[in-house]
């Protein structure tokens, strides 16, 4: 079993590089992301490796992280998501993106890929609901506070704190990363405005 792959860039395709280790070229099908985030042709790259067979192929997936390899394993156990929708998911948003969408179970955010309907992203966030690769994309803070956004348990001046920063072009993942920091340090019974010129701070460091 591959489980990463060290060598030199040798070709790129419209989904897919080929990485040549010592001579052996290996095709590796990969999300928009990770093609984006590897170096240039002749120089060396490091991609770590799913290896999935079936009785008439063989193919290699690659990621630019562990992190985004876990969420790829999560997607493809939900019914109706094979590795070419796991991958179009994985192209429109990061890890931490995905943790967010999952936790706050915003449907239209995993829509945004290619290939998804709302009922295919409906089950994503209902399945998947709770759970997160093994290698963590959010510290748990965050998660915790994404997870009480979702099942509308967050203190509301939090809840509003989140929905201004966001009304501001904030990512719900850097909004709710943002706030669960300052919530940390001053405790959530902070006034929302304060929550919000706080999480300004952080979000510009």
């Amino acid at each position: 079993m591959i489980g990463k792959l060290k060598g030199l860039v040798d070709q790129f395709g419209d989904d897919w590089v080929l990485i040549d280790c010592g001579g052996v070229c290996y095709e590796v099908f990969c999300s928009g992301r990770t093609l984006q985030a590897l170096p240039r042709v002749g120089e060396a790259a490091v991609i770590f490796i799913e290896t999935i067979v079936r009785e008439d192929l063989i193919r290699l997936y690659g990621f630019a992280s562990e992190a985004e390899k876990g969420w790829f394993n999560l997607l493809t156990s939900v019914q109706g998501v094979g590795a070419r929708v796991a991958l179009a998911i994985l192209s429109v948003m990061g890890p931490a993106e995905l943790s967010s969408a999952v936790a706050l179970q915003d449907k239209a955010m995993i829509g945004r890929a290619n290939g998804v309907g709302p009922k295919l992203a409906l089950r994503v966030v209902t399945e998947l609901k709770g759970k997160v690769p093994a290698i963590g994309a959010v510290d748990a803070g965050t998660l915790g506070l994404q997870t009480a956004l979702g099942e509308g348990v967050a203190r509301s001046n939090v809840a509003d704190a989140v929905s201004a920063l966001t009304n501001l072009g904030y990512s719900s993942a850097q909004a709710s990363a943002a706030l669960a920091r300052v919530v940390a340090k001053e405790g959530e019974d902070t006034p929302t405005e304060k929550l919000i010129r706080l999480g300004l701070r952080e979000l510009s460091q």
